[in-house]
């Protein structure tokens, strides 16, 4: 749960950064997906982290 919430918070940081560089509709999503993935990947740190 927690990835989705990373991911999730990823994409909008990543939207909205894409934006504010006025970016085309392509641009932000590309931003969007690249942040979420990265963020995903903290999220499975921090899940594993909280797990152990």
């Amino acid at each position: 749960m927690i990835i989705l919430a990373f991911a999730l918070v990823g994409a909008v940081i990543g939207g909205i950064t894409a934006k504010r560089r006025g970016g085309q509709r392509l641009d932000i999503a590309q931003y969007a997906a690249g942040y979420g993935m990265a963020f995903a990947i903290v999220g499975l740190f921090v899940t594993v982290f909280l797990s152990r």
